[in-house]
């Protein structure tokens, strides 16, 4: 029987093999903690996998920092996507532009309009689509290494998986790869500025994600099927 592969050497051939059988493919980045690290492989290694992030117009300037970060340290200029300025001026108009704090819809709608259509602008085209997704109890379980995206048509694929949040950390150190200055004040899930927060220390890690919205599924409309539901469906080997 083969021995399983380290955990990075794994990560190295998960991204070789998306590379060569699902070109073209692209990674979508948030600029977290996981992200940065396949950015680091991405980069280091010179992996033919574009790299992309969505500038939803509200993000902390500790995250956007990290695009120059990137730049002076890989050479790398990330492509960035923006949300149309019309359907974000016409939500602002319409609700007020701090509106997702009054209702569900209006938050799904919000994310919508900043993170998920750009995200299907980036995708067109593209056969794979790379995420720092990982398993993180009490949120996201049981979570494939590779499915196929019914929404955007696509084979997606998930390197970190089964990785730990210790494990994400030792890479980072070990290999001193840039990160958000916000993990050092308590953040552990980074997203939009006025949508996030610290988390206490028995919290689950996403629980600073949407933190007025008890009991819900923490995610953006990204990973998610029409009924709000975190995608694992069609399991590819």
């Amino acid at each position: 029987m083969t021995a399983p592969l380290p955990k990075t050497d794994q990560l190295l051939r998960t991204l070789d093999l998306a590379a060569s059988h699902h070109g073209p493919v692209a990674f979508s980045s948030s600029l977290s903690a996981e992200d940065m690290v396949i950015t680091d492989a991405i980069l280091t290694e010179e992996i033919d996998i574009a790299i992309f992030t969505i500038d939803t117009g509200r993000l902390h300037a500790e995250t956007l920092a990290l695009l120059d970060a990137i730049r002076k340290r890989y050479g790398y200029s990330m492509a960035v996507y923006l949300p149309d300025p019309d359907a974000v001026a016409a939500y602002v108009i319409r609700h007020g532009s701090d509106a997702f704090y009054e209702s569900i819809d209006l938050r799904k709608q919000c994310c919508h309009l900043r993170k998920v259509e750009p995200l299907a602008r980036a995708l067109a085209g593209k056969r794979g689509w790379i995420t720092g997704l990982r398993e993180v109890p009490g949120a996201r379980e049981r979570l494939a290494t590779t499915q196929f995206d019914e929404t955007h048509g696509v084979t997606k694929i998930n390197p970190l998986a089964q990785w730990s949040t210790n494990e994400i950390w030792a890479y980072i150190r070990e290999r001193d790869v840039p990160f958000n200055a916000l993990y050092d004040h308590g953040y552990r899930s980074i997203g939009c500025a006025p949508c996030t927060r610290p988390t206490l220390p028995d919290e689950d890690e996403r629980a600073g994600r949407w933190w007025w919205e008890p009991g819900l599924v923490r995610e953006c409309g990204l990973h998610v099927d029409k009924a709000g539901r975190l995608v694992r469906i069609k399991e590819i080997a």
